[in-house]
């Protein structure tokens, strides 16, 4: 179906609300709490929908230093994460949660220029935070998203905080616009500024798998795929030479952000002890993150990273990104 009035098309369901565009379908669901369905041009993006993440691999110098016996409440918060409350917006006005009766009112031509969308999540830590994440989506299909991590005080300091996205299938590759090669906060001086192109999804071959794969100080990133997990979808049948690449950008907002993107998630890295332990790469895992800690490195035999690269877990958090199409 053609959409010609450039407004979203509404859809409202059982606590979930779908908007629709000329090329895209988005599902927002209070039961999973946030952006269940991201389909662009037919195609799905979403294997899981996205929550806040808090949590990376330990590395070899948190292992030696026993950061996880400080701060391990963070993995089991970052597993465990709970949705506690939906707001939803149309056009800068809130709206009741659309769910039973409130949702039989609709008609099913409901339109709108804006509409917007707050997760507020509760962690399992004790003391425990709110993480606030606000979709706004506009006729155009770009999605803005706003991160708000509350600090409280008590809480240990943060290996990372941001927003994890799995998708379907594993990604051809990705290209951004930051620092070269890896990078961390205290790892940065190396690193080039300029547009980079990523063949497949690489995990860097350290002895014992650990967080790999971060880029600080990105302007953008672009993640291609050329396979979905639909059955009808020819495109993967075709000779891998011959497949249609589609891809989704990330883009910062005022400030630029950190990501990863590779095959597996921080607690899949977590439970393998050597990368033949690993699962077969089967999905993408971008994080999207605004607050990173240092990898340190002094030794590996116990010695801290240096204090301006941690990560309070009582101070707050905030930072944004765009989610957009890649035009062709």
């Amino acid at each position: 179906m053609a959409y010609t009035d450039n407004k979203l098309h509404i859809v409202f369901g059982d606590v979930t609300v779908g908007l629709h565009g000329n090329d895209f379908s988005y599902i927002f669901s209070g039961q999973t709490g946030g952006l269940e369905s991201l389909v662009i041009e037919g195609r799905e993006w979403l294997y899981r929908t996205p929550k806040p993440t808090f949590w990376r691999a330990l590395t070899d110098n948190d292992r030696g230093n026993k950061f996880y016996l400080r701060s391990g409440v963070w993995m089991s918060a970052d597993l465990f994460i709970y949705c506690i409350n939906m707001k939803v917006k149309v056009d800068g006005n809130e709206i009741p949660l659309p769910k039973a009766p409130e949702n039989n009112r609709y008609t099913g031509k409901e339109s709108a220029e804006k509409v917007s969308f707050t997760f507020e999540y509760e962690t399992i830590t004790s003391p425990s935070a709110l993480v606030s994440v606000t979709y706004e989506v506009d006729a155009a299909g770009t999605i803005r998203v706003d991160v708000h991590y509350s600090g409280k005080k008590g809480l240990p300091e943060l290996p990372v905080f941001g927003m994890r996205f799995v998708m379907p299938t594993k990604a051809d590759g990705y290209e951004y616009e930051g620092l070269s090669g890896e990078t961390y906060p205290d790892r940065m001086a190396g690193g080039i500024p300029g547009i980079y192109k990523i063949e497949g999804l690489p995990v860097t071959k350290y002895l014992v798998p650990q967080d790999c794969g971060v880029h600080m100080d990105t302007k953008w990133v672009k993640i291609y795929r050329s396979t979905t997990l639909n059955n009808a979808d020819k495109n993967n049948d075709a000779n891998v030479s011959q497949r249609e690449s589609f891809g989704l950008k990330f883009r910062a907002a005022e400030e630029n952000f950190a990501f990863s993107c590779i095959p597996y998630t921080a607690e899949e890295l977590e439970n393998a002890t050597h990368h033949e332990e690993l699962p077969p790469a089967r999905r993408t895992v971008v994080s999207i993150l605004g607050a990173v800690r240092g990898v340190g490195g002094i030794d590996s035999w116990g010695a801290d990273v240096e204090e301006a690269y941690h990560i309070s877990g009582e101070e707050d958090i905030c930072y944004s990104f765009f989610i957009e199409k890649v035009k062709s």
